[in-house]
């Protein structure tokens, strides 16, 4: 097997030779300058000494030349000083550069192996279902029901590439809302019809929606909010589990919360699970599905629409994602 890792790390490895290098050439040359200014100085004191009329006189001129001597040997002291001083914050910065490049990497790696699973498991279930449909006399409940999973695979594909797309125009800052005031029950009913989603995902959904809550809000991208919080409910929780989509008002702010059953997020992740392409674990042992683009999305949406997300855990187990918002008065 190539060792990977060895070969992402020979720029770095180069760069502190090259650091070695620059520090030892450096340090030759203070090294020689508090050599030649000794010199120069022993030099000048016995010149002195020989041209000099009285002792007196020669004190004197040793007296100037030794404090010109200082004041080399602290010009140097504090070049050397500043020298040292940028070259660390040099190295500091290059190999959090260097970081943050390797785990971009590993998140865009991680992101085309997720990416390939995931547009190929959807298709291959749809079509195994069409195939089942095609080749076999089914009763018209098994009909539904094989039809009913077909749709949802149509689905969720779908939801995969609108997150793409919408992550490509992010990425290039050409996204933009338009609010309206919307009724967030009927909003929200809208785009998660209970039963239906029950039935396909096999998860206990329940909805505590108040009515004639208000908040302006894009029609057309809240959906990706709300879509993708529930998405990742599911993801991350048991068939037979439960989901909790709760809307509460509270003074001049709206919270839309999603809660869920499942594993939870660790603490040192809840900063990182917002970030592009960020999913816990390795590509290749992971076993929950996902891109690492739909919190990313859901995040960055919540915050356009003058909102923020935040997570903390729910008890005795599962995460809590707060969507809140400015209510509409």
């Amino acid at each position: 097997m190539i060792n990977t890792a060895g070969k992402k790390n020979r720029p770095l490895l180069g760069f502190y030779l090259l650091v070695v290098y620059v520090v030892i050439q450096f340090s030759w040359w203070s090294y020689l300058m508090f050599s030649l200014n000794n010199e120069i100085y022993h030099l000048k004191t016995e010149l002195n000494i020989i041209k000099a009329s009285s002792l007196t006189e020669a004190t004197v001129q040793g007296n100037e030349l030794e404090k010109k001597l200082h004041a080399r040997w602290g010009m140097i002291i504090g070049e050397g000083t500043v020298f040292f001083i940028l070259l660390i914050s040099g190295i500091v910065i290059t190999r959090s550069s260097f970081n943050k490049e390797n785990a971009l990497n590993l998140r865009q790696k991680n992101f085309i192996l997720s990416i390939t699973h995931e547009l190929r498991s959807p298709l291959a279930s749809a079509r195994l279902q069409m195939e089942t449909l095609s080749l076999r006399e089914l009763n018209r409940e098994k009909q539904q029901e094989i039809i009913q999973g077909a749709m949802g695979d149509i689905d969720r594909l779908n939801t995969l590439v609108e997150n793409i797309l919408l992550a490509a125009r992010i990425e290039d800052s050409t996204f933009r809302i338009h609010r309206e005031t919307i009724d967030m029950r009927e909003l929200i009913l809208g785009i998660l019809p209970k039963e239906k989603f029950e039935q396909r995902d096999h998860r206990k959904i329940t909805l505590d929606l108040p009515e004639g809550i208000l908040v302006s809000v894009d029609r057309f991208s809240f959906p990706s909010i709300l879509l993708n919080l529930y998405e990742n409910a599911v993801k991350y929780s048991s068939p037979g589990s439960g989901i909790h989509i709760r809307l509460v008002q509270e003074n001049k702010t709206v919270c839309l919360s999603v809660t869920d059953e499942g594993v939870g997020v660790k603490e040192e992740d809840k900063e990182l699970i917002f970030k592009k392409f960020f999913r816990a674990g390795n590509e290749e042992t992971r076993s929950t599905k996902g891109t690492g683009l739909g919190l990313y999305i859901a995040k960055y949406l919540s915050v356009l629409h003058g909102g923020d997300l935040r997570i903390r855990d729910n008890f005795p187990k599962g995460s809590i994602f707060e969507f809140t918002l400015p209510a509409h008065i």
